[in-house]
């Protein structure tokens, strides 16, 4: 899971304004509290389970990585699997749960006022879930504020379809990661790479109320004019997961808390039960959720073209240098983004700008395995 359930945590906390004095609520949020991130699904790979510790009340510090904890995960058939500390309040093991069983996660913590205390997750089984039916995009014609332009701007919107037919899945929850390839407009050597980025919005829905588990036109991802994301080509991966009634109540009320920080009277993270507790002291408050799910995965690419896409390079060039004096190509203030140093007559134009004479300054030369030409 790529929302930081510590970072919503704190923004929620924090109240700041100009000279406006902060208004302190009279609530017991002063101790340090246990955040808890992470999944378990069916999909052979790297599992992992995110701890920090959250900020009290008031203060803007980042949330601290719990270090040295043992974190483990069983199920009901007996079986345990220790996961390690791979970075600083980061663990993970190798495996994949199997849908129809059950799984507890298992917290013994190390250090912070927690420390030496255990936690454990209710268990949580395994839903299975059905395939992603189809996942497909339509141009959205924005208002045009150009009385000189010759079309109208395009967004994009990206829905998905799904269904199962077995009627045993009723709540749904969805995340993405999305890659775009990207070209400077200029004749350097690295001008050509990709960005990868992962969801940090919360997408659910249910189907409870509905005669059949049918989910069409879910609007999935929205792409605006003011990114190059679909200036070349573009990709979502766009991964479903069962869900329970339980945790699909919790992620809805998160949207809910995500959507609308800012006011004093929301419903604070804290107030928002999870399921994992204090197995020594259940007064001793927990953030977070311990998600099993089962999961399906489908991607799209998409390569079209979208008027009035945004051009983060239209500023780079800081001047053109005529002659055949010699000029660093690369250095602490300026790059040459077009050397045009024969035949004559001679010039060469130049940036103040790095990224614009590097695209890894933005992303990776490295294209990705599952890039199609």
């Amino acid at each position: 899971m790529k929302l930081n359930i510590a970072i919503v945590i704190i923004s929620v906390f924090v109240l700041t304004g100009g000279c406006i004095t902060p208004f302190m609520p009279d609530i017991d949020e002063s101790q340090e509290l246990l955040v808890v991130e992470g999944k378990l699904t069916d999909i052979p790979g790297l599992q992992t389970i995110s701890l920090s510790f959250s900020m009290p009340l008031g203060q803007k510090s980042s949330a601290t990585p719990v270090t040295g904890a043992q974190v483990t995960i069983s199920d009901n058939t007996g079986s345990g699997i220790s996961m390690f500390e791979i970075s600083p309040g980061q663990y993970g093991s190798y495996f994949n749960g199997i849908p129809g069983r059950e799984y507890t996660l298992h917290i013994r913590t190390k250090g912070g006022l927690t420390n030496g205390l255990s936690f454990q997750s209710m268990p949580m089984k395994m839903l299975p879930v059905p395939e992603i039916d189809s996942i497909y995009y339509e141009k959205v014609t924005l208002p045009n504020n150009n009385p000189f332009a010759s079309s109208a701007p395009e967004a994009c919107q990206i829905y998905l379809n799904t269904e199962d037919k077995d009627n045993t899945c009723r709540f749904f929850r969805w995340d993405y990661s999305e890659t775009w390839e990207f070209h400077l407009p200029f004749e350097v050597a690295n001008n050509i790479c990709w960005i990868s980025e992962s969801s940090s919005n919360i997408n659910i829905k249910s189907t409870s109320a509905l005669a059949q588990t049918k989910v069409s036109r879910f609007p999935i991802r929205y792409i605006s004019n003011s990114t190059d994301r679909l200036r070349v080509k573009y990709s979502l991966l766009v991964n479903q997961y069962s869900i329970s009634e339980e945790e699909f109540i919790f992620w809805d009320k998160m949207k809910n808390i995500y959507e609308n920080v800012g006011s004093l009277y929301d419903m604070i993270p804290a107030a928002i039960p999870g399921n994992i507790y204090c197995v020594d002291d259940p007064n001793i408050k927990v953030l977070g959720y311990f998600s099993v799910s089962a999961a399906k995965s489908k991607r799209i690419f998409i390569k079209d073209n979208f008027y009035g896409q945004a051009d983060p390079y239209r500023y780079c060039i800081s001047d053109t240098i005529w002659g055949g004096a010699e000029i660093p190509g690369l250095n602490s203030y300026v790059w040459v983004v077009y050397d045009h140093s024969f035949p004559p007559p001679s010039y060469r134009v130049i940036s103040d700008n790095k990224g614009c004479a590097d695209c890894t300054v933005r992303g990776t030369k490295t294209k990705p395995v599952f890039w199609k030409d």
